[in-house]
């Protein structure tokens, strides 16, 4: 079981720390080709798979200056993760302010790969942050 936990946990880690070098190809070698990624704010968009995913991460990482995910705990069970988080950005597209926002990944990892994460954050208080 503590193989498991360990590989769940650097599977997270090696995922958040690319997404935070922002380098995209990175990214998506921690991700499996059935990747769903879910957003549950009304401003966030979901994907499938590995190859939507990576279309969509050159945008969001330009968009995205700055961006940095801290996490706050790594709770794991298993192949499952929650990790809360602090997220810190400048949103090019709009007046390039800095924003932060706390939400919480919750993440399922099978062979060392990510095949879902689900992410819990408010959209709102970006959008209030921005205004």
């Amino acid at each position: 079981m503590g193989f498991v936990l360990k590989d769940t946990r650097a599977a997270v880690e090696t995922y958040l720390a690319a997404l935070n070098a922002h380098d995209a190809d990175a990214v998506v070698a921690c991700v499996a080709e059935d990747f769903v990624n879910e957003h549950t704010s009304s401003t966030g968009q979901s994907r499938r798979g590995r190859a939507e995913y990576r279309a969509a991460l050159t945008g969001f990482l330009e968009n995205f200056g700055d961006l940095h995910y801290a996490p706050e705990s790594f709770l794991v069970d298993g192949e499952s993760a929650a990790v809360p988080y602090v997220m810190t950005f400048r949103m090019r597209s709009t007046s390039g302010r800095p924003v932060r926002v706390r939400g919480v990944f919750v993440f399922t990892v099978a062979g060392g790969l990510i095949t879902r994460r689900t992410d819990y954050w408010d959209s709102g208080e970006v959008q209030r942050q921005l205004a």
